[in-house]
């Protein structure tokens, strides 16, 4: 092969040496060593507070005051006290019920008027759509003269569902089901193509039918994130649920955790943080059993409103 002029040959060593692209520059902390900073600090301040909250729990002296990071002589007296002077255990069984019961009928009712307003074309669809949404911008405690005195009038024709009782929240909590979550699922549902419903239809299946057979199952993404959601807002409000339970044995875990540090804030913080702590066990649980839905159905769900 004839030499191109003007170039010089290529040795066999300069055919071994690998190729580089480019090199990285700066040192280990300016290309990766900062993001392990960020991370760092990020779970430093996620796990402080849970570290704090173990630790005064743990605190046999149960006072605020008194609370650190690494408790002297810790022991399990602050639970003792806990189960042995107060309701706790009917509290936690109360917000159970109520966070279990809103959540599956608030879902039900949200999964099914996503699917109406995605699916149908009616005459006040986009102004329902619009309601909804607005109706989320205004903050519960506007409404909460008028809830009490409409709670008020049915406490004295159905005690039943009146207060003291969790059906008056779970009646409430499907008041606020359309809203967001609505909105959600609805985005959500949006992705799905529509000829699964048209196949099913010229198949002869009914919109029931299409819904629970075939649409449901595949929207469990949304509706596992929006039912954690909903029932991680559901055990933990307070605001209503200070105001519709009065007697001791029908409060909430937010209600009577709350009765206890008051007006004896510092005497019962122990106390508090260890009834806290046994509170989240449900939510953790009930996260990591449905963390592998949680960001395919966010991110899914944000796709088109």
């Amino acid at each position: 092969m004839s030499q191109i002029t003007g170039s010089s040959p290529l040795s066999a060593t300069d055919l071994d040496e690998p190729v580089r692209l480019g090199s990285a520059q700066g040192g280990w902390f300016r290309r990766s060593g900062w993001r392990h900073l960020v991370a760092l600090v990020a779970v430093f301040f996620a796990v402080f507070p849970i570290l704090f909250m173990v630790s005064a729990a743990l605190n046999p002296l149960g006072t605020l005051a008194a609370s650190t990071l690494i408790p002297t002589g810790a022991s399990f007296n602050n639970f003792n006290r806990l189960f042995n002077e107060t309701d706790y255990w009917r509290w936690l069984l109360n917000s159970l019920i109520i966070g279990v019961s809103s959540t599956v009928a608030s879902i039900f009712v949200s999964t099914c008027a996503a699917f109406a307003f995605s699916r149908f074309r009616f005459k006040g669809r986009r102004a329902g759509l619009l309601a909804v949404l607005m109706i989320q911008m205004f903050p519960v405690f506007l409404a909460l003269v008028s809830l009490y005195l409409i709670f008020a009038t049915i406490t004295d024709l159905y005690p039943v569902i009146g207060f003291n009782t969790p059906w008056s929240l779970i009646i409430l909590g499907l008041g606020g089901a359309l809203g967001g979550t609505t909105w959600l699922i609805k985005g959500f549902l949006d992705t799905v193509p529509k000829d699964l419903d048209e196949s099913a239809t010229v198949d002869g299946a009914t919109h029931v039918q299409i819904f629970f057979g075939i649409i449901f199952p595949l929207i469990t993404p949304i509706i596992a994130i929006t039912g954690l959601l909903a029932f991680i807002g559901s055990i933990s409000e307070f605001l209503i649920a200070s105001i519709f339970l009065t007697e001791p044995t029908q409060k909430t875990v937010a209600v009577g955790l709350y009765g206890m540090v008051a007006n004896e804030r510092n005497a019962n913080f122990g106390m508090f943080a260890a009834g806290a702590i046994i509170t989240a066990i449900p939510i953790v649980l009930l996260f990591q059993y449905l963390q592998k839905y949680i960001v395919g159905g966010l991110t899914a769900g944000a796709v088109k409103g």
